[in-house]
């Protein structure tokens, strides 16, 4: 995880906010439409378009069969029976694109989320930091310190829980991405929290499972490390004419590229 995250970042942190992150509309319309484009090219060089065509102008000919003779039973449960099955060869021509297609279509959508869902949190707040230990990992939430930089308060006393959680209550009193260290023995864990200013890719999360993916903000926490995770609150940015928040966000992203893609394959001479 700590390996994609890494290689997925560096690439779309360098693709993504050309015209800074204040004005999104550029993102949200482009990289859609990219995914709309690079799917009909997989469609067209990986994909069986011939069989795809077949199928699809049989799966026609049992539907003007059942308009034909809507009076023959017999004849309208067969071409429902053949409806049926070519309708499962169909879908088997179109397993091979689309997994060919979900590493990279995810990969663009998270990052579309990382950079436009959340925005920071504003001076003066007061969020928890939540950290989760491996329960395996022998460690005692006891055992767990926190070191926070200048411009972020503790503002209560740790909460540890009997179930490897601990909390801390912090305050920003100060603009700019803090990195706070959760210490482990002598492991130390960096978390980030961003303060203020303006728009930005806004780390909020950093896991150990497989979910390290969906949240690109940070890297990913090695599968050996003592900490399963470490949180803090969400704050969605709004987008005005665009849907907000991540499920907006990834909604928005693979609408817009299913229209596009079906607006443009005639253009690029694809069979869906």
């Amino acid at each position: 995880m700590q390996t994609y995250n890494r290689i997925s970042s560096a690439i779309f942190d360098v693709l993504m906010a050309p015209f800074g992150h204040g004005w999104p509309a550029f993102d949200m319309i482009v990289w859609p439409l990219v995914m709309g484009i690079g799917a009909l090219q997989v469609y067209k060089f990986v994909s069986n378009q011939d069989a795809i065509a077949r199928v699809k102008g049989q799966i026609s000919m049992r539907l003007l069969e059942i308009r034909l003779f809507s009076h023959d039973i017999g004849q309208v449960l067969k071409s429902t029976a053949t409806i049926v099955g070519k309708n499962f060869i169909y879908i088997g021509h179109n397993l091979l694109p689309l997994a060919v297609m979900i590493v990279p279509m995810i990969a663009l959508m998270v990052q579309l989320v990382a950079h436009y869902a959340y925005a920071p949190s504003p001076v003066g707040a007061t969020e928890i930091l939540h950290v989760t230990l491996d329960p395996e990992s022998g460690v005692s939430p006891d055992d767990v310190q926190l070191a926070i930089p200048e411009g972020v308060v503790l503002d209560a006393p740790a909460v540890r829980t009997a179930d490897d959680q601990i909390f801390w209550r912090l305050r920003a009193d100060q603009p700019g991405d803090h990195v706070m260290h959760v210490i482990v023995g002598d492991q130390v864990f960096e978390k980030t929290w961003a303060v203020g200013g303006s728009p930005r890719k806004i780390p909020v999360k950093r896991l150990r499972s497989w979910e390290a993916v969906l949240y690109p903000g940070e890297a990913a926490l090695a599968s050996d490390a003592p900490v399963v995770s470490m949180e803090l609150d969400l704050h969605t940015r709004p987008l005005a004419w665009f849907p907000d928040g991540e499920f907006g966000i990834l909604m928005w992203a693979m609408v817009f590229s299913l229209v596009a893609g079906f607006a443009l394959k005639g253009f690029f001479g694809v069979t869906i």
